[in-house]
């Protein structure tokens, strides 16, 4: 018996120390995704007393929402145009983090700012950069004679009325949800690239291979794995989120800006309707594990080859 000791000890130190993580998880994950679960198949507000079931009927009755489905093609615009632009930019800045230059640590602080920045008191200082009526921006585009004349390319009215139209709203939280995003991207990329060895590039460059030929036929390819986890985590950060629309638009004007995730919020929590709240929350879920699996995926198949 003495001799199985050492491993029967093992084992019960391994469940040990890892029974509070399970337990977290549980607790913060698991009890709220099968409340989730049990409200979106019953008739529950937050003023009933009694659950009523119905089934996949919060469901049905959303497929013919039309607030839903503008929800749900707001929630695809916001996700893929911040994760196009992020990407994007993260690999021009990266590569530019790359190159030797003076007060390279001042634009590294600069660029990381907004990640380490409270969420709220960025979004505040967004909400006065889009003000309607004393937006900097807008001042800006005034002085350069593109606002506020006759004939002006963006209108003869002295302001754009950012989050006050339908036009442009939906883009201009996608910039704020960028600027947020963008250091995390970049702080990922420029660790690919810092790990790409440098005697490939520089035999390349001895070889005669262009700028552009280095980045598609060796830098890219190279740093595709890296790549793959930075679009896992903006797709992830972006798809579920509703802080910038909330402090920004709260889903205004006439719902241009609502997606999924401020839907079932306002719908669940604000309008106590916690089934048809649930219902909305639970349609990101297959969205979320679909993809990331798809990406985690490639990422492994990336890795291995």
């Amino acid at each position: 018996m003495s001799a199985h000791n050492p491993q029967r000890r093992d084992v019960y130190l391994a469940v040990g120390m890892i029974a509070p993580a399970v337990l977290f998880i549980v607790l913060l994950v698991g009890v709220p995704f099968g409340l989730a679960i049990y409200y979106s198949l019953h008739d529950v507000t937050t003023g009933g007393t009694a659950a009523r079931w119905v089934g996949l009927g919060n469901f049905g009755e959303l497929l013919g929402d039309r607030n839903f489905i503008t929800a749900l093609k707001n929630t695809l615009v916001f996700t893929f145009g911040t994760l196009i632009t992020v990407l994007i930019l993260a690999t021009i800045q990266a590569e530019l983090l790359m190159r030797k230059f003076r007060g390279k640590w001042v634009v590294r602080f600069l660029l990381l700012l907004p990640w380490t920045a409270p969420v709220a008191l960025g979004l505040i200082g967004w909400l006065w950069m889009y003000d309607s009526v004393f937006s900097p921006i807008d001042w800006l585009l005034r002085q350069v004679g593109l606002l506020g004349h006759p004939g002006a390319l963006l209108g003869p009215l002295p302001n754009l009325y950012w989050l006050g139209s339908k036009q442009l709203a939906l883009p201009s939280v996608v910039i704020v949800n960028v600027w947020r995003l963008l250091p995390l991207a970049t702080v990922i990329v420029l660790a690919g690239l810092n790990s790409i060895p440098g005697d490939v590039i520089e035999q390349a460059r001895i070889d005669r291979a262009g700028y552009l030929r280095r980045l598609f036929d060796i830098t890219l390819p190279m740093l595709s794995p890296i790549l793959l986890v930075a679009i896992l985590f903006t797709f992830v950060f972006t798809f579920a989120d509703m802080i910038s629309i909330f402090i920004l638009t709260r889903g205004g004007p006439a719902n241009s800006t609502q997606v999924l995730a401020s839907m079932a919020f306002f719908t669940g929590i604000l309008g106590g309707n916690l089934g048809k709240g649930a219902a909305v929350a639970l349609f990101l879920f297959p969205a979320l594990a679909g993809v990331s699996a798809i990406l985690l995926g490639l990422i492994r198949r990336s890795e291995v080859a």
